[in-house]
Order: structure tokens, then C-alpha cells, then sequence
């Protein structure tokens, strides 16, 4: 049996009124890479804050053994003194700062007299991006690189802190195929050089390709470790440690039978907000009653800023073309208009965009519809209590009460408070942008559920993803959209993901 580098023995991490964390027992073995599964607030977050010290010795129960000894840990700074070094989704990098700025922030390359050493840390820190195969010059503000090359960013700074175990929480959530490769590769390249990752991520498909072993919890509870090279370590099995019962089905099972138009879009047209370029170049759809549809295409292809502008004209200048809600044609020049034409666009960034953190469920639910709670200008706070109630009763939001902040939910729950909120404003179209992004597979499968109750009630949907799969499962159509221009429709029945692949990688418009 391999060394375990890293074992974590009756962990408990209590929250007031919640346990996070009980009795969660960890082994990692050196120069292996670890998977971590459960649903969205099992404890995997949680349990690696604990590890990392981000949670510290004293505030939970349970032992750490890292390398052979007990170790306590008072900071995250305690952590990286032995090697532990955690990604986080949310990537903490300062986006003015170049890129060796921010690889030796906090650990700067000095000079003489205490002086930073530039020529020293430029040296470093391109030695440093050669091994994790990012080609950007160090001096390259960060905030200029895409999402991908931020996470090599990352893996970067954490290989200067002289990393012995890695933990990268939910590392390709947000990276389109390539990028995801590629670290998967990275990660592989550094199990060979004896590098330890822990990697929690509710892509299952990634896991079953990369892992070595898996451990899933489910609740706070350690359900089981699999070894994944076992012939019965499948996602299935994972599935079920995960929920707790089998998901028949990835996508559940939908009657479609679509009625009138509600959504037309003709040639529409979107100039980049600074540059010089379309990025959405004459685009065309439709979306009827109770009819699911949905728009594949590649990072870059204009999904996002399709919708946006769509929404409100919320992205892009010189924006032009004709939209038409139910037959009559609408001028959605803001979001309180859009809303008013009984459009709802649900944004990919949920965090950012879609939510406020810091409020509760309550005032989230109300934020894009007040104006039917609110009479000479003031709010019936009864009224939106009562509203945001059933919102968490129909859409099962998990929290204890609705005036839980949003901020401290999973991202599960989060994601029902932003449709929540889009559904009080009663709509007739509903833009979903990546919405079970960051995600895991049971609250995926919730989520479906709602957007079927939505089309059996007559509600058009259109659906943005980067998952062809997920397209497949819950579309009735599907649009492929490349360099800003529609180049397909295609029935989900006479879909593949090879031929849908194929229209998003061509720049031939469709005809007609």
C-alpha cells in the first residue's frame, strides 16, 4: 500500500445552527491524484478550508497528519509553509498586476537593501509559466488573459511556494473544452514529478478520465473511497454515493409540444462596446411556447452578448435588428423595459452578476419585480416574506429561513434563487446563460425539473451551454451560433454532438 501523504481523521466543523462537517476521514496517497464528490454543500469546500487552515486549529474537531506528523495549522500561510496550496474557484489574482507580480505576491523576489529584484522575478516567474506550459510574457497585466490561462496563473504561483500537495477546487468550471485539456494534462504532468493533487469538481466525466482515487461525501459524511481503477468505479456509482439513490436519468423526461410564437429575433446585430468588430453579425431565432431551445457554440462565439443584448441592450453598441415578444415588435433599449416586455435573462456569472451576496433570500427574490410589492413607492415587506417563502418552498431552496444571506448557500441553491427571482417578474421568455454551471449533478437534474414545469405552463425557453450533452438532454432545437453568426438549426432529434460540433466550428451562415 502507497504512503499516505495526507490523512485527515474525524474531522468535525461546526457553523451556528448547521454541521458543516462530522466525523469525515480523508487519506490521500503520495503522488496521486485525489478526487473530492458530494452534491453542492456536502462539506468538500468546507473540509479543504479546514485542511489549508483557511478554517483554523481550535475551530473544529478531528486531526490532521501531513507527511507522517500531526500538524495544526493557524492560517493559510501555516499551510504553505509545508506545501499545501489551494486554488480556489474564485481565482485570487489582481488583474492590474503582471503576471510576476502576481505569482510572488507575498513572497517577493528580493535585492539588495530588501529591494525587489525585477530582472529576478520576470526570470522566475518565466521559468515558472514554461513549466506549466502558459507562453504570455511575465509582464503581462493579468487582467488580459482568459479564464484558463489565469488558472495556469494560479498553478504557477502555487508552484513557487515549493507545492508538495495541490487542491484545486472546481478547476475547469469555468474553461471551455481546450482549457480544460490542458490542465487535466498539467495535472497528470505533475503527479509525474511526484506533485499530490486534491481536485473537487462536479464534471464526473473529468474525474473517471483523471483520478486515481475518489472520495465522495454526501451530507458532511464520508460516504466512500473508490479506487478508480476498479472496473465498478463508474459515474454511476459515484451518482449514487453522491445523492444517495440511482439517477435514472440525467435529464428527466419531458412531453414537448410546442404552441405560438413568443420570441423573434431578426437580423441582429452587435458591435463590440470598445473595439472595432461585430461580435454578434446578423443573428436570426425563434422560441415558441413550451419549447425548450437551445444556442451551442465555442468560447468567443457571441453566445453571451446574443442574450445580453437581447436583454435590455446590456452589452455592445450600435445594436440593431428586430425583436418581437408574442408577434408585436418591442424596444427593449434597457433591462426595466426588457422586464417590462416579459423578457428574463438568467446571467452565466451568478456571483457577479445575478445575485447579491450580502442580502437575503428575500430581497434577491424581489429585486427584479418590486414594483409588484410596492405601492406610492413603498415596499409591503409582508408581502415580499410571503412571496420569497413560496419561492423557497417550490423551487427547494435549502436554507433555514429566507432571511439566510444568499452568499452562504451552495451554488445549487444559489442558482434557484437567481430563477426565483427572474420567475416573480411573470415572464414570457427566460434566457438561461450556462445555468447549471459549477453545479453538481443532483441539483443539475432539479434545476431540469423547474425548466420543464416552465414550458408545461407555456414559458419559452432558451438555453446557452457549453455542455453538448446537457443541450441534448433538455432541448427541443438547438441553434449553433460561430464568430457571431447562426450557422444551424437542428430538431435535438437529428442532433449530435459531432454535428453540432461541426456548424459551431464553421463560419458558413445559414441560408435562409
Amino acid at each position: 500500500m502507497a504512503e499516505h501523504i495526507l490523512q485527515m481523521c474525524g474531522i468535525t466543523k461546526t457553523f451556528p445552527g448547521v454541521t458543516a462537517l462530522e466525523d469525515v476521514n480523508l487519506a490521500v496517497q503520495r503522488g496521486e491524484i485525489h478526487a473530492i464528490c458530494g452534491e453542492n454543500g456536502a462539506g468538500k469546500s468546507t473540509l479543504m478550508k479546514v485542511l489549508s487552515g483557511v478554517h483554523p486549529t481550535g475551530s473544529y474537531d478531528g486531526e490532521i497528519t501531513f507527511d507522517g506528523g500531526p500538524v495544526r495549522f493557524g492560517g493559510i500561510r501555516d499551510s504553505e509553509r509545508v506545501g499545501i496550496v489551494i486554488i480556489h474557484q474564485e481565482l485570487a489574482l489582481v488583474p492590474y498586476l503582471s503576471i510576476a507580480e502576481n505569482i510572488f505576491l507575498g513572497n517577493e523576489r528580493k535585492g539588495r537593501g530588501g529591494l525587489i529584484d525585477w530582472n529576478k522575478a520576470n526570470a522566475d516567474a518565466a521559468r515558472l509559466l514554461a513549466e506549466v506550459g502558459l507562453h504570455e510574457n511575465p509582464v503581462t497585466p493579468v487582467g488580459q488573459l482568459g479564464v484558463g490561462k489565469q488558472q495556469l496563473v494560479e498553478i504557477a504561483k502555487a508552484l513557487s511556494k515549493d507545492v508538495r500537495l495541490l487542491i484545486l477546487d472546481e478547476p475547469t468550471a469555468a474553461l471551455n473544452d481546450s482549457d480544460s485539456a490542458h490542465l487535466l494534462d498539467l495535472l497528470r504532468l505533475l503527479r509525474d514529478r511526484g506533485i499530490t493533487s486534491i481536485m473537487i469538481s462536479h464534471k464526473l466525466n473529468e474525474i473517471v478520465g483523471i483520478a486515481d482515487r475518489t472520495t465522495v461525501i454526501r451530507d458532511g459524511r464520508t460516504v466512500e473511497t473508490l479506487d478508480m481503477r476498479e472496473p465498478d468505479a463508474t459515474q454511476d456509482r459515484i451518482i449514487r454515493g453522491m445523492v444517495g439513490r440511482d439517477l435514472e436519468s440525467f435529464y428527466p423526461e419531458r412531453e414537448s409540444a410546442p404552441g405560438e410564437e413568443v420570441l423573434r429575433v431578426e437580423d441582429w446585430t452587435v458591435w463590440h462596446p470598445t473595439q472595432d468588430r461585430k461580435v454578434v453579425d446578423g443573428a436570426g431565432l425563434t422560441v415558441r411556447a413550451g419549447e425548450v431551445v437551445g444556442i451551442a457554440g465555442l468560447m468567443g462565439a457571441g453566445r453571451t452578448e446574443l442574450a445580453m443584448s437581447i436583454f435590455g441592450r446590456s452589452y455592445g453598441r450600435n445594436i440593431s435588428g428586430r425583436l418581437f415578444v408574442r408577434g408585436t415588435e418591442v424596444r427593449a433599449r434597457t433591462v426595466a423595459e426588457a422586464i417590462g416586455n416579459g423578457i428574463a435573462y438568467a446571467t452565466e456569472d451568478r456571483k457577479k452578476y445575478g445575485l447579491n451576496l450580502i442580502e437575503d433570500i428575500r430581497r434577491n427574490v424581489s429585486a427584479a419585480g418590486l414594483r409588484k410589492l410596492s405601492r406610492r413607492g413603498w415596499v409591503n415587506g409582508n408581502e415580499e416574506t410571503k412571496v420569497a417563502e413560496e419561492s423557497r418552498r417550490n423551487m427547494n431552496i435549502k436554507a433555514p429561513s429566507v432571511m439566510s444571506v444568499v452568499g452562504k448557500l451552495s451554488g445549487g441553491n444559489q442558482q434557484k434563487v437567481v430563477l426565483s427571482k427572474w420567475l416573480f417578474t411573470d415572464p414570457d421568455v427566460l434566457i438561461l446563460d450556462e445555468p447549471t454551471r459549477g453545479i453538481d449533478v443532483g441539483a443539475k437534474y432539479e434545476i431540469y425539473t423547474i425548466v420543464n414545469r416552465l414550458v408545461a405552463a407555456g414559458k419559452a425557453v432558451l438555453v446557452i451551454s457549453s455542455e453538448l450533452p446537457e443541450l441534448l438532454g433538455i432541448c427541443d432545437r438547438i441553434y449553433t451560433l460561430s464568430a457571431g453568426r447562426i450557422t444551424g438549426e437542428v430538431p435535438v432529434r437529428e442532433a449530435t454532438q459531432e454535428g453540432l460540433m461541426a456548424l459551431m466550428t464553421t463560419e458558413r451562415e445559414l441560408a435562409g
